[in-house]
């Protein structure tokens, strides 16, 4: 392995999947590995916008500027722009991930990085009855049991599937996307409103599922240490999207740094644990929250 600084980071010929790829952070998710020089397989429920987006990855022409690039080398992205797929996945389905894995070997023949960013998080049909159904006394089971089924389920078939890859090589990184409500219990002061109102309950399924998600880690870290396989998680701390304003202004009073995340802030720590930067770390949780669980 080279000792060169830009060579440790770099990803060149590296085949990456990102679940979830369409999601907030996992666009940036991807736009980091595409501008490190990998492949990137796109990969989320909906195929054409998978095949649309990895079209325009690393692309000046991308039509939402928002989700561009940021400060990359005009030469990487042209090397890299034909190279990126869109495949639409359902991680909870063995058969599904099996094709994308199919659809790998044959393509790229190998499987060098796996980004389980595929989740779900709390969303009630009805606005209205979202406080009632938050609270835990209320919470309804099937919203508990499709969140582990994402969440927890999407990533063992993911990492069984496409990993077993990397082990049959005998090396790959597994990067595991987790969450600082993983490691922290929910502050449900952050959504009382301005009027002392209770707004919504973070409830129990996501931070019961990020924790199972780092456990999860260690797990397969152990299992697979001397297969070549490194399995390590990210923690990223909350990030803006159009929130309330008084739930952006409550979380960001609780942020050492005094503010939310933007996706961008991601994009160096799945590089990191992507490339040859990391090779001695596994089972490791890297926690990038602006110092959220640091009081």
């Amino acid at each position: 392995m080279s000792d060169n600084i830009q060579d440790i980071f770099s990803l060149k010929d590296k085949t990456a999947v990102v679940t979830g790829a369409l999601g907030l952070i996992g666009r940036h998710h991807c736009f980091a590995l595409a501008e490190a020089g990998a492949s990137v397989i796109v990969c989320d429920l909906d195929e054409a916008a998978c095949r649309y987006f990895a079209e325009k990855l690393g692309s000046k022409s991308s039509g939402d500027k928002s989700q561009e690039p940021i400060h990359h080398s005009s030469s990487l992205r042209d090397a890299s722009f034909s190279t990126h797929r869109g495949f639409g996945v359902d991680v909870t389905s063995k058969d599904s991930v099996t094709s994308l894995k199919d659809f790998i070997i044959s393509e790229y023949v190998h499987i060098d990085i796996l980004v389980n960013n595929a989740a779900i998080n709390d969303m009630f049909e009805n606005p209205s009855a979202a406080l009632e159904k938050s609270k835990f006394e209320n919470y309804p089971l099937d919203l508990w049991k499709k969140s582990f089924d994402v969440n927890v389920t999407g990533m063992f078939l993911c990492s069984q599937i496409l990993g077993s890859e990397m082990a049959k090589k005998g090396k790959g990184s597994i990067i595991n996307i987790a969450s600082t409500y993983g490691i922290t219990a929910p502050d449900q002061s952050v959504y009382v409103n301005e009027k002392g109102e209770q707004t919504f309950y973070k409830s129990p399924a996501y931070p019961a599922t990020k924790g199972a998600v780092i456990s999860f880690t260690k797990f397969l870290a152990a299992y697979w240490g001397n297969r070549g396989v490194r399995v390590n998680t990210l923690s990223p701390g909350g990030v803006e999207n159009k929130q309330e304003e008084f739930f952006i202004k409550n979380y960001s009073k609780k942020t050492p740094l005094g503010r939310m995340a933007v996706p961008q802030d991601y994009k160096g720590a799945v590089v990191f644990l992507a490339s040859d930067a990391s090779a001695y770390m596994t089972g490791a949780n890297l926690i990038v929250d602006g110092g959220w669980t640091a009081w």
